[in-house]
């Protein structure tokens, strides 16, 4: 079983601020949702998103288990209202079909690999501008189930880039085993169609791209809005 969590956050808590600021913190607080997640490294994949909002951030979590949130609404969250809910995903996932159109956003870490200098190790570059970002995207969607489709512009020419949006474009950089970690993140939204329904439940709950303990990767869909 799958599951789809959301918690709403409040970002104007002083206690929480050390869990909503940085990304390892975030990160175990996550985990510590579900019992012996932390210390187990061989379990299958938590995928986390944080998506702000107006007076409030939202936490989304696909999990291979239920969720208890109940520590991070105490210590970041509304204790006295129900802020949390989860609910089976797998029922979302077994109504993909090839040729449906939704609406998406990703938290993703956009990179490319190459070698620092000649004949170094290939090491990974964040992508920072918002072509290479795009790109970024359209080269991996056939792998990851789907295709990005054409949205007309104001002169009516068929443009992809037209229906995708990124917004939310940071570099955090904070240390990890005494070396710094850079993190070049993005959030994209717009309309996909899917291609191999197997592919984009795959994607759904294994994410895309790398900095998935981080709050990368977690794809989401809704219903196409007018």
């Amino acid at each position: 079983m799958t599951y789809l969590s959301r918690v709403k956050l409040n970002p104007a808590r002083r206690a929480g601020r050390g869990i909503l600021g940085a990304r390892q913190a975030m990160h175990a607080a996550v985990l510590a949702s579900f019992p012996g997640r932390l210390a187990d490294r061989t379990s299958e994949r938590v995928l986390w998103r944080l998506d702000p909002q107006p007076g409030e951030l939202l936490l989304y979590v696909v999990s291979p288990e239920q969720p208890d949130f109940t520590h991070l609404v105490e210590q970041a969250g509304w204790p006295t209202l129900s802020t949390w809910e989860s609910r089976e995903y797998t029922p979302l996932l077994d109504r993909l079909q090839t040729g449906q159109a939704w609406d998406f956003r990703l938290t993703a870490n956009p990179t490319r690999a190459r070698p620092a200098k000649e004949g170094a190790r290939s090491q990974r570059f964040g992508h920072v501008t918002v072509a290479q970002q795009q790109s970024w995207l359209a080269e991996r969607a056939s792998r990851a189930g789907f295709e990005l489709p054409p949205v007309p512009g104001p002169d009516g020419e068929q443009r992809p880039e037209n229906g995708l949006v990124v917004r939310d474009r940071v570099v955090d950089r904070f240390t990890r085993g005494g070396g710094t970690v850079t993190l070049a993140r993005a959030t994209f939204e717009g309309r996909l169609v899917v291609v191999d329904p197997a592919l984009l439940r795959a994607t759904l709950t294994g994410g895309l791209g790398p900095g998935k303990a981080y709050g990368c990767g977690l794809l989401t869909l809704a219903a196409v809005t007018p």
